[in-house]
Formats: structure tokens, sequence, C-alpha cells
């Protein structure tokens, strides 16, 4: 299904954003779809909207999705065809609804991205990967059609205002020009938004060397660090060692094993596994982010028994901490779980990367590592009275 704006200059469609005296008047005697009729008149834009509801058309953007991440303001592992493709496979909570933006003026080059689906039966629009096992999502657009895009969506939003009831977007981090924009047109549209702090993420800024970061720490968390370490190196079990997961190990098997230690560090995360769908997520998602060179899993054995784990993700430079799993009454003293934490920061800092990313929750123990919040949004949007 296709949606065409009608042209007229860029100009004329950023004057749009910051001065909207004359449509707003004309607004005031006409109901919002002949709003939208009109601003299509008087502002033009040179995009064409396709909304998609078939797997077989959103597995056609494929080839295409990804260009749009390395310019887009959000760009993160959880906005990446190979996450956002899987997740719909394996969840599917209700109808695909993803609004596609191509440039008429460029040989149809695809400029934005609404990954959204109808959740059912409430009928309500969510970006895909919501809630769920997802950390950081957006709307994708390249820097100099967003302005262009942000408008022609949300008059695309009010044309098909029977398809949905609201929209809820969760997990969009701070800072991301969808909070700047999108609730101001929103409003203006007749719709009535809230934006409601949903999470943080801890996150470390890495230095350039491990002793840097170290003194950075408070000073008596720096002298317990060194202290356990200290203490795992020259224990009597020792034959302590550490690894990542590379193409010389069965990833399949390696999968396993975290998933055992995992289901084995806390009831939750037990719990969180014995459904079978994110389990299969799971063993779905990560073998494609391994591909891409995406994956990093870490165990830290003893004895050559896995005692700690870390699924993390290598990606645009940072290190994204997804997930850790634990045998939780074997080797305790050793604080097995921290030492693996440690080696992963200090190779993260070898490696050169620029930021370590705890991902969504305020646990203790993130701070103590030197953790700074940034803070996940969620963004509420239900249209009043089309009349």
């Amino acid at each position: 299904m296709q949606y065409r704006a009608k042209p007229v200059s860029r100009t004329a469609v950023l004057a749009r954003l910051y001065d909207h005296s004359v449509v707003n008047y004309l607004a005031t005697f006409y109901n919002r779809k002949i709003q939208s009729a009109l601003r299509a008149l008087l502002w033009e834009c040179q995009l064409k909207l396709e909304l998609i509801t078939t797997m077989e058309r959103f597995e056609s953007l494929q080839a295409e999705w990804n260009s749009l991440l390395p310019d887009n303001a959000t760009n993160e592992i959880f906005l990446t065809w190979e996450w956002q493709s899987t997740w719909w496979q394996c969840y599917q909570p209700g109808d695909l609804w993803v609004v596609a933006a191509r440039d008429t003026d460029h040989n149809n080059r695809l400029v934005g991205l609404a990954p959204w689906f109808i959740e059912q039966p409430a009928r309500v629009i969510r970006t895909i990967g919501c809630v769920e096992v997802t950390d950081y999502l957006d709307v994708l657009a390249v820097p100099g059609s967003r302005e262009e895009f942000y408008l022609a969506l949300v008059d695309f939003l009010v044309e098909h205002a029977t398809d949905f009831s609201c929209l809820d977007l969760c997990n969009i981090p701070a800072g991301t020009p969808t909070l700047d924009l999108l609730p101001r047109l929103l409003t203006e549209r007749g719709f009535a938004v809230q934006v409601k702090h949903e999470d943080v993420c801890p996150f470390i800024p890495l230095p350039s060397d491990f002793e840097t970061y170290l003194d950075q720490l408070d000073k008596k968390q720096r002298h317990e660090l060194r202290r356990k370490l200290r203490r795992a190196e020259a224990g009597d079990e020792a034959k302590l060692d550490w690894y990542i997961v590379g193409p010389e190990h069965d990833l399949n098997a390696e999968m396993d094993r975290f998933l055992d230690l995992m289901e084995s560090s806390h009831p939750d995360k037990a719990k969180f596994l014995g459904e079978s769908y994110h389990k299969a997520f799971f063993k779905t998602v990560m073998p494609r982010l391994a591909a891409c060179g995406w994956l990093q899993l870490s165990f830290l054995t003893v004895k050559d028994t896995a005692v700690a784990t870390y699924l993390n993700f290598d990606y645009n430079n940072r290190i994204l901490v997804y997930n850790s799993g634990l045998l939780p009454s074997s080797y305790s003293h050793l604080s097995a779980g921290i030492i693996l934490l440690i080696y992963n920061i200090q190779y993260a800092i070898s490696k050169g990367r620029s930021e370590f990313d705890f991902l969504q929750g305020n646990e203790e123990y993130k701070y103590r590592m030197g953790g700074q919040d940034r803070s996940v949004l969620m963004l509420e949007a239900t249209l009043q009275s089309l009349s």
C-alpha cells in the first residue's frame, strides 16, 4: 500500500517545522483528514510512503535496511535487520505495520523506516522489539530527509487513524531527534502525547588504558576489584582461564553452555527461559549476529569447568552487556562473575572500544564498576476525536 506526499521544496518543509501559522489557522475550520490534504498542497516533500504488512515485503527490505543505520541518530544492534527480522520471526504478537519512505528524486532510495507493528487485540502501535529482550529502539531516517519523513509519517498516522487505537513506542534513548520532533508534530495533529521515563542503561566511557579506568573508580571499589583479581588468580584452584568464543569453537554447543549457566544463575532467568519462544529467539538470533561479527560470548573457567559467562554485543565500537550466567554455589568465593566482567572491560579497552554499556537495569554492581546513567523513554500518543 503506497501513500504519496505531494511535491514542494525542501526549504518549505523546513519552514513548516518552525512556522505553522497559516496551516494552524486553516486547520481551525476543517477536520484533521482535510488538514492533511491542505498540508500536502502547501508543502512539498519528495517522499513516497509504503505501508508494509506482509512478510514477503518485509523481507524485501533486507538489502537496504542496514544502510540507514550508520547515519541514523540511533545506531544500535537492536535496529539492525538481523535483530528486527528475527524478533518478528520468533514473537509475532500482532500484525506487521512497517512504514517505509523512499525519495523519488533519488531513484526511490530508502530514506526512512518506522519499524512498527500493531499489537492485537488492543490495536496498539509498537516498535518491533517492544518490550522484552530489546534495549534501544527508534525510528530510522537519513539526516537529510529526517524532517520530511517525520512530517509525512505523522500525516500518514492521521490518514490511517482507524487502523489503531494508540501509539506506545518503547526504549527510545534520550537525545534522539525522535523525542524532539515526534511529540511536537503529533500534538499539532491532535494527538494527546506523553513522554515517560522508562529505564536507565548505565554505561562506562572507556579510557585508553586499563589503569586509567581503575583510577576513575571510587578508591574503595578500586581496592576491592584489585583484591578480587589477586585472590582469584593466586588461588589453589587456579587453572583459572577465560576465553571468547571464536570460529574455532562450536557456537551451538557454546550457546547451550551459556543458556545452562544463565538458567542456573537465578530463578527469574530460569522462568524466562522456560518460555520456549525466548529460548528459540536466543538460539536463532545469536548465530546471525555472530555471522556479522557482532557477538561476543565469553566464559570464565576453573579447571576447565565453565563457572561464569557473559553474552555481549560488539557493535558500533561499543560493547553491550546483554546477559550473563553463573554457577551460583560453586566457586562463589572467587567472585567469578565480577572477575569475568573485569576481563571483559580490560579486553574492550585493549581493542579501543569507546564505551561499555550495561544496557537496561539499575543493578548496583553496574555503578560499582563505574556506570553512568543513560535514560530510555517511552512515547505514548492517542489521537483525539477526528471531528
